[in-house]
């Protein structure tokens, strides 16, 4: 079992930057690939990012190259760096692990992160 832990959320302005961490601990040697999700009031959970073991990322369609997603392998910690923040982006966000390739693909997600708030601001 992995246990994910969030930090980085907050209020900031439209226009500005966060950069959200994801540790994990536990039996990490199981993740074959990790993302980020998040989700709004009233809306569905929305893929953000996601990242696989061999370093390919993939981003959601309509963040229009303003988000990264990175991982330290060595560390067990997961980031997502947010730039050029819209109001729109306002959502909780959480962390979570795929086991195998399968999973992934799939959305057969593993354990997730308890989610932090970003709220941005006009």
């Amino acid at each position: 079992q992995v246990q994910l832990v969030e930090s980085g959320g907050g209020l900031v302005q439209a226009g500005g930057s966060l950069r959200l961490s994801c540790a994990a601990s536990g039996d990490t040697i199981c993740i074959s690939a990790m993302a980020w999700y998040r989700q709004a009031p009233g809306k569905e959970r929305e893929m953000v990012a996601s990242i696989v073991n061999s370093g390919s990322t993939y981003y959601g369609d309509s963040l229009n190259g303003r988000f990264a997603i990175s991982r330290d392998r060595a560390k067990d910690e997961l980031y997502l760096q947010m730039n050029d923040l819209k109001p729109e982006d306002t959502a909780v966000y959480y962390c979570t692990l795929f086991e195998n390739r399968s999973d992934f693909v799939g959305g057969r997600y593993g354990s997730w992160s308890d989610g932090t708030q970003v709220t941005v601001s006009s």
